[in-house]
């Protein structure tokens, strides 16, 4: 055997260093180099032998394409996610913070699959008696579903090597470990390594994997960047502490759309879908109340309804505070001053409070208008109707500009029995909506006289 050579690791993105830097040199993160044994075995380093077939050079028309085969995982809401179901092949990581119910979701999909397919679910932190007591709970089919408790990637190959099965979960990626090299279980080195043979692994034989990733307290994957470089596709599982729902939200997908959105209810048969978001995210008020809008937001493929509300309350502190909950706090700034510029109302006095209900996080701009038609809203102590929704984006120069799909959030917005809508011009219907007065405006001020 080679003699073993000790390396330096980024955590950040994988660059390995032959000796320690503050920074690193690729990726220019401090802090971030780790220090790894390679035992003096050949790892792997994310160079996979075999991962596309025979090495060649050939005419991208010479490339035989096969068709794209998904298999139904029988959640609904987590096939959406993935893009219309699991790819032959596909490697998928899937993070969250513990005890948000990964491994649940993992225990039902696997045993929905059993029926019909091979599978093998791998645990590296739970015994067999526990996963068993779990599906059992949920009352899930568990006669075919096969259980292997180990965290040594040589044994793991092994075992799938006899058993072929066609899809595999490996729960969790962080306990995992290779006789290859000398560090911890956890570690840069051995996370990034066994990651790698299980996605060569996953490319030559066909077989689907699932590999759960643990998160930091940041909400963050942990380990190196250069897994989720890796993977197929990258999920977080995430959700309030004390809320029965969960969000499942794609990051990375190959095989489909990002930023897909996927919702379920925890109950006591597990995670069961929720097929219309909207009506969780909207609260039910017996009357109008100040500060609140709705707004139709899009989430992948998805339109939906969410609430948002403000609360502008005079500040008894030199510099008041922005505060924004699902909201960008950086944007929330911006909006305030076009408001202040645009529209002649100041709130460089004003404590401003922005939360969006049910936890969501809302990452478009069509968020800019609704969001300040609420500050608004709770700054002048007069409620909007409760039947009105907005969107829109909002420029530095005060024009409302116009967001992808109005025409279809606007439908969404009418099968929830909404009668107004505040929209960028350009997202005005050109044929009127049954039931529904659009209103299309070109600047911010318009949009507030609207209100008046």
């Amino acid at each position: 055997m080679a003699k073993a050579k000790t390396q330096y690791v980024c955590s950040d993105c994988g660059t390995s260093h032959t000796k320690w830097n503050g920074q690193c040199a690729d990726c220019e993160a401090w802090n971030t180099l780790q220090e790894f044994n390679d035992g003096g075995g050949e790892a792997s380093s994310g160079r996979f032998k075999g991962y596309a077939g025979a090495s060649g050079i050939i005419n991208a028309s010479d490339v035989k394409l096969k068709a794209e085969e998904r298999t139904n995982t029988g959640l609904t809401e987590l096939d959406r996610v993935l893009g219309g179901g699991l790819v032959t092949g596909s490697v998928t990581l899937l993070g969250g913070d513990p005890g948000i119910g990964k491994s649940t979701l993992l225990t039902q999909c696997l045993a929905n699959l059993s029926e019909n397919h091979r599978t093998l679910y791998t645990t590296g932190e739970e015994s067999l008696q526990q996963i068993t007591l779990r599906a059992r709970r949920l009352e899930l089919p568990e006669k075919h579903l096969r259980l292997l408790a180990e965290t040594r990637v040589e044994a793991i190959l092994a075992h799938a090597e006899k058993e072929k099965p066609t899809i595999m979960v490996i729960d969790s990626i962080q306990t995992m470990y290779t006789e290859m090299l000398n560090s911890a279980p956890g570690a840069v080195a051995q996370v990034r390594e066994s990651a790698a043979r299980l996605v060569r692994y996953a490319k030559q034989t066909g077989c689907s994997i699932f590999l759960v990733g643990h998160v930091t307290k940041e909400g963050a994957l942990a380990g190196p960047r250069v897994l989720e470089h890796m993977v197929d596709t990258v999920l977080y599982f995430e959700g309030e502490q004390g809320s029965r729902y969960r969000v499942i939200r794609a990051v990375k997908n190959r095989f489909g759309a990002v930023n897909e959105l996927g919702v379920f209810a925890m109950g006591e048969k597990g995670l069961q879908n929720v097929k219309n978001p909207s009506a969780i995210f909207l609260s039910k008020h017996p009357e109008p109340v100040n500060g609140s809008v709705i707004m139709v937001t899009r989430e992948g493929t998805r339109p939906m309804l969410v609430e948002a509300q403000a609360l502008v309350d005079t500040s008894h502190m030199g510099n008041p505070r922005r505060v924004a909950l699902g909201l960008e706090q950086n944007r929330l700034a911006m909006l305030l001053a076009v408001l202040h510029r645009h529209a002649g109302i100041a709130m460089f006095d004003q404590d401003v409070y922005i939360n969006v209900v049910g936890g969501v996080r809302i990452s478009e701009t069509a968020a800019d208008l609704p969001v300040l038609l609420a500050a608004l809203s709770s700054f002048r102590d007069r409620p909007l109707p409760s039947d009105m929704v907005i969107f829109g984006e909002v420029g530095l120069a005060g024009e409302v500009r116009p967001v992808s799909n109005g025409e279809e959030r606007l439908q969404e917005a009418a099968k929830h029995g909404f009668k107004r809508a505040i929209v960028p011009h350009a997202n005005a219907p050109k044929k009127a909506i049954k039931n529904m007065r659009v209103d299309g405006v070109h600047r911010l001020h318009e949009a507030i006289d609207l209100l008046d």
